[in-house]
């Protein structure tokens, strides 16, 4: 039993640092010269832009923003939650609770990347003055980070679900 709690610990912390990695990190999309996210777009490294107001489609990426930030806080508060629940619960009880907030951050990981996917290009289009030189590039280690994040926080409140409290 201490090595399925050892292991779903390990799980969740495993997610939460992927959520943080795919939020916090530059590299939602990326080419040679350039790297861009849902904060800044980059340009040789050192010419940065932050996407503010001036940005087209601005709540697109608002919306990415935060649904990015709620999935990283509620996968942290299920842990907190978890923790909480292991001295808590009774025997033979299962830890809905976590189970239910951990679920909401693997929705809110898939709204923010399903959201990317769908609108990257109009994006893009839509705001040459940004990336200019970023039309060519391809999807980076965060964006599939957040994705990995999704299925994981995803099994992980699955797992939550399924199991019990024991001795």
């Amino acid at each position: 039993m201490l090595v399925l709690l050892a292991f779903i610990i390990i799980f969740h912390i495993t997610s939460a640092a992927l959520l943080f990695v795919a939020t916090i990190d530059n590299a939602w999309w990326v080419g040679e010269e350039f790297f861009a996210d849902v904060w800044r777009v980059c340009v040789n490294n050192t010419n940065c832009t932050e996407i503010d107001a001036r940005y087209q489609d601005y709540p697109t990426m608002q919306a990415v923003q935060a649904t990015m930030i709620l999935s990283t806080i509620l996968c942290c508060i299920a842990f907190l939650i978890f923790v909480l629940q292991l001295f808590r619960l009774k025997q033979g009880e299962r830890f809905v609770l976590t189970s239910i907030i951990q679920l909401m951050s693997c929705l809110c990981v898939m709204i923010a990347a399903s959201i990317y996917t769908d609108r990257r290009e109009d994006l893009h289009k839509s705001n040459f003055e940004f990336y200019h030189q970023v039309q060519e590039g391809s999807y980076g280690y965060s964006f599939i980070l957040a994705w990995v994040a999704f299925a994981f926080t995803f099994i992980s409140g699955l797992m939550y679900l399924i199991l019990r409290k024991r001795k």
